[in-house]
């Protein structure tokens, strides 16, 4: 792709998340989430490829519905309570809409179905955007508008989230649809919260976001696309292999990595809230997303590539991309729990 080009797509879509973000009338926050598909999608096309495009269509057509919902939603919410404020969504109605409609365009189960086969279909990178940065400007609105929504209907899709991200990602072997489930429960998790302690569903998205980043990253550099392709990690990229698997751990929420911070707090504050039915309900339903992240790290570090001869490796030319991004990230995905105190004390 062009270059400037890419770079006018990069500027939209961080100019579409940032009007989300300052927004308060909700025809400027429907602007924005607008910019930010339109900007994404000759990303995702960009490969000129029958999946890639395949893909695009169904992200394109995904969201061009909860846009509509959300247009309808804030329209009707006007001509009922005479109100364009994001903060005033008081008809039953229009928040309903309003939270089906941002449960499509993030990904929340039940209304989840597009988002594995859209990220099965995309590069690792554009991939990556679609499971971090697309994700931010909705949750800014659901943020918002969460005093307004029926808590048990909150609740409900949180621990609908976490039951089909845990569950779905068991049977599968391509790793992007084993990262989309597990998109999947950690929206779940945020969602859970959301509506006792908005700070820490702010504190599990961001680690959410290094966390998902390192693990792309990973692969990326690793060029691998499904678990078979694991195994053969190792005897290229050692100290690799050693961060993904760390990775892939934190993600499970294991201590003394980061994943175990935000889980660890969430179930705390579901405790303090007298819901100690609902937090036995998530820490059974993380073991679910344990098991795949655990097969993916059996797959790199407890197994040997199957070989037919004897001959040695193949050739292979060195690894030439910047491995920066993924050292920061990884850094921040596997390190914080010690200074767990220090976070808390900043975000509540």
């Amino acid at each position: 792709m062009n270059p400037y080009v890419l770079v006018i797509l990069l500027s939209s879509l961080g100019l579409g998340t940032t009007l989300t973000f300052a927004s308060s009338h909700w025809l400027l926050a429907w602007m924005g989430l607008e910019i930010n598909t339109l900007a994404i999608i000759p990303l995702m096309a960009q490969q000129h490829h029958p999946r890639a495009v395949e893909a695009t269509i169904k992200y394109f057509l995904t969201q061009a519905t909860a846009a509509a919902m959300i247009l309808f939603a804030a329209t009707t919410n006007a001509w009922m309570m005479g109100e364009w404020d994001i903060n005033n969504l008081s008809h039953p109605l229009a928040s309903t809409l309003v939270i089906a409609a941002l449960a499509l365009k993030i990904g929340w189960a039940p209304v989840h179905f597009w988002l594995p086969e859209v990220l099965q279909g995309l590069d690792l990178l554009t991939g990556l955007i679609l499971s971090t940065w697309q994700k931010l400007a909705p949750f800014a609105l659901i943020i918002q508008v969460a005093p307004t929504i029926d808590p048990y209907l909150l609740s409900s899709l949180g621990l609908l989230s976490t039951l089909v991200g845990g569950w779905g990602g068991l049977n599968h072997r391509q790793l992007r649809k084993i990262l989309a489930y597990s998109s999947i429960a950690h929206m779940g998790w945020m969602l859970i919260v959301l509506q006792f302690a908005p700070q820490l569903t702010l504190l599990a998205l961001g680690t959410y976001i290094f966390m998902t980043t390192t693990a792309f990253l990973s692969f990326k550099v690793s060029t691998a696309t499904k678990i078979n392709t694991l195994s053969m990690t190792w005897t290229k990229t050692p100290t690799l292999m050693d961060i993904t698997t760390l990775a892939m751990l934190s993600l499970g929420g294991l201590p003394p990595l980061t994943g175990f911070m935000p889980k660890c707090v969430i179930l705390q504050e579901l405790t303090k809230q007298e819901l100690p039915l609902t937090a036995t309900i998530m820490a059974l339903r993380a073991l679910l997303s344990l098991y795949f992240y655990l097969r993916l790290c059996y797959a790199m570090a407890l197994t040997i590539s199957p070989t037919t001869t004897n001959s040695p490796l193949p050739w292979r030319t060195p690894n030439t991309q910047s491995t920066l991004t993924l050292a920061l990230t990884s850094t921040i995905a596997l390190g914080l729990l010690p200074i767990t105190p220090a976070i808390l004390a900043l975000v509540t």
